[in-house]
């Protein structure tokens, strides 16, 4: 199955190896963010991949947000202007944002030299999204910020995965901030309905908020499939398997809470039922754990970062970095 994508050289595809989970492209309101499409990318051989540097089983850092605040109080809470020099530093380091569910299909399109992230969204708190009357997202807000963000650097897709529970955004009843996610590319996932903890819950009452949410999802945006779990409390349940797949619903990939990298999807460590995630942090109580801290060791030479090789339908790394995962097999190319 191939999926259509705005990205930063234009329509991109991702061979995806399970059902995506984004509706059908729309350019981001009042106008396309990026270039035209650039011609086709010149094929892959190991003297390429190795002038890029490229290492497609490098680590991937998937950042965990909940709210902006002017006075944070937690470590869940950062400040609009820390957020914004977050994103300004990705950016600047060619970080091109990423959907969950395109990090779970095991095939990215990048271009050369250019590594994923993932933006990651817990709760659907409304300092994170709001619609103005007008129908635009409120300054001030995270998905305001990241589009102002993306419209200064033209590589920085405008996208992340919004991982919500009933009523998000401060009480979205109609559905009217979800369309707009959707309508604009952003990943809209499962956080379950009442945020439950599913190692502590029956698994009955597991399965049951899993499914109850994605119905919500489902009926608030007509069409959309989420294809992505975040767990709540990162606690997964007793039955590994019941995260991913359960009545009223089948994933393709969960999020923990975390504390570091994610291996590369065609890595032989990825484990689709358990991705660890990055807690967006500069300073303060574990810090260490923070993504200042993985971000300064990611662009470290030792960082073992994950680099693109700029064509989709390969999987470049270094000889030594083996071995890839099967289902990356097909396409890989050592170097």
């Amino acid at each position: 199955m191939r999926c259509l994508f705005r990205s930063g050289a234009g329509f991109t595809a991702v061979l995806a190896l399970a059902a995506c989970g984004a509706p059908a492209p729309v350019a981001p309101a009042p106008a396309p963010p990026h270039p035209a499409p650039a011609a086709a990318p010149v094929r892959i051989t190991p003297a390429v991949a190795r002038q890029v540097g490229a290492d497609e089983l490098g680590r991937v850092p998937v950042l965990m947000y909940h709210r902006l605040v002017a006075q944070p109080k937690s470590v869940y809470e950062r400040t609009p202007a820390d957020f914004t020099a977050e994103l300004e530093r990705l950016a600047a380091e060619d970080y091109v944002p990423v959907t969950t569910a395109e990090l779970v299909s095991r095939r990215l399109d990048l271009p050369a030299g250019a590594h994923p992230v993932v933006l990651t969204f817990d709760d659907g708190d409304p300092s994170v999204f709001r619609l103005t009357p007008q129908g635009q997202p409120e300054q001030g807000t995270a998905v305001r910020i990241l589009l102002d963000v993306a419209a200064a650097h033209p590589r920085f897709r405008p996208v992340a995965s919004m991982y919500v529970n009933e009523h998000p955004f401060g009480g979205d009843t109609d559905g009217r901030t979800l369309r707009w996610l959707a309508e604009h590319h952003f990943e809209i996932g499962n956080h379950t309905r009442h945020h439950t903890n599913l190692r502590t819950a029956t698994e009955p009452a597991a399965t049951a908020a899993i499914a109850e949410e994605d119905t919500l999802i489902r009926q608030a945006v007509p069409g959309y499939r989420p294809t992505t779990l975040a767990l709540p409390y990162g606690s997964r349940p007793h039955r590994t398997g019941l995260a991913l797949q359960g009545p009223g619903y089948s994933y393709g990939g969960a999020l923990l809470v975390g504390a570091g990298p994610a291996p590369s999807p065609c890595s032989s460590k990825f484990d689709p039922a358990a991705i660890p995630r990055i807690r967006s942090q500069s300073a303060g109580t574990e810090a260490e754990y923070g993504s200042t801290h993985w971000l300064d060791e990611l662009a470290a030479p030792s960082g073992h970062r994950y680099t693109s090789d700029g064509d989709p339908s390969t999987v470049s790394y270094p000889r030594a970095e083996g071995p890839v995962a099967p289902e990356c097999a097909s396409v890989g190319l050592a170097y």
